[in-house]
């Protein structure tokens, strides 16, 4: 029997929307997958609060996302909020909103939760060595998930921690472009935090790194030198730790609008997409890896599967 459902991710840069047919063996035929750059998180790090533009942008999204889920006669739906939500002071004002918005409550889920479900939709029937080490480089927040195929029961061991690309761009990539010293003290930051979180989940027993979202994906496009945006070609690529390196470092030279002059760059993405790379290459070189394999398939293929 085939399940139609709808799930929504809203983390710290984006909200996603994710409407899809699962059958009885858990295959995933997408119907629709949409994305929006909302930056629900702007200044959080900095004030504790969701400032009321980011909420109203947030809500304009999801008011087209109930649309299209109403047309689509969703048999389930789930809306998963992340890092931002869970460090705000006003979460409550957001969860209004969402109620108001798509007539059931956003679960505001742990990082640990979020862990899991990333790696339920990411290493679903990929074809790899195991155990995987799943990073998913987020706006406010970096998971990082060890385990062996391809559900969140076969996890062995989680954390997430707070890195992410939007976070590490307003505490320490100011200037546009950063600044050597701004690139330096984000480096710091950056390792420590990978760092601890490799040791926590063992990371050194992984035997492939697989990278997810939108800073995973862009640095992927822009490696395998692609004329435009193309998921099908992302999807399970296999990118180089000396790719990754160089990618990184052509970022952090160049402003914005340099960056938006490439064809795979996503407008709201070209401001920190230099810390979200800084971030994966920084994991890349701390877990030993020789490369890591790009996926397209997240979260939101994680909260539609435990839909399902």
């Amino acid at each position: 029997m085939v399940k139609r459902v709808a799930a929504i991710d809203c983390g710290t840069n984006s909200v996603r929307l994710l409407i899809a047919d699962i059958d009885e063996m858990s295959e995933i035929s997408d119907l629709t997958r949409q994305m929006r750059i909302v930056r629900l998180g702007e200044g959080v790090d900095q004030t504790g609060r969701l400032a009321p533009a980011a909420i109203e942008r947030t809500r304009l999204a999801l008011a087209d996302y109930a649309a299209d889920i109403a047309k689509s006669g969703v048999d389930a739906a789930r809306m998963v909020a992340t890092s931002a939500s869970r460090d705000a002071e006003n979460a409550a004002d957001f969860r209004a909103m969402v109620f108001d918005t798509l007539g059931f409550e956003p679960e505001v889920i742990t990082g640990d939760e979020e862990a899991r479900l990333s790696f339920a939709g990411a290493v679903r029937g990929l074809a790899a060595q195991s155990p995987f080490l799943v990073v998913d480089i987020g706006g406010g927040s970096t998971e990082f998930v060890l385990g062996a195929v391809g559900a969140a029961d076969d996890v062995d061991a989680a954390l997430s921690v707070d890195i992410g690309c939007v976070r590490m761009t307003e505490r320490h990539l100011r200037a546009d472009p950063p600044t050597p010293e701004q690139v330096a003290a984000a480096e710091a930051d950056i390792t420590a935090a990978v760092d601890r979180a490799l040791a926590a989940v063992r990371g050194a027993r992984a035997r492939t790194l697989v990278g997810l979202a939108g800073s995973v994906t862009t640095v992927a496009a822009l490696a395998l030198g692609l004329p435009e945006y193309d998921p099908r070609r992302i999807h399970r690529a296999r990118i180089s730790a000396a790719d990754v390196a160089k990618v990184t470092a052509d970022l952090l030279a160049k402003t914005a609008e340099q960056r938006l002059a490439s064809p795979v760059m996503h407008p709201g993405r070209a401001d920190v997409i230099g810390a979200g790379a800084l971030i994966l290459r920084i994991i890349v070189e701390r877990s030993g890896a020789d490369s890591v394999i790009a996926s397209e398939s997240d979260i939101l293929d994680g909260i539609a599967l435990s839909l399902a």
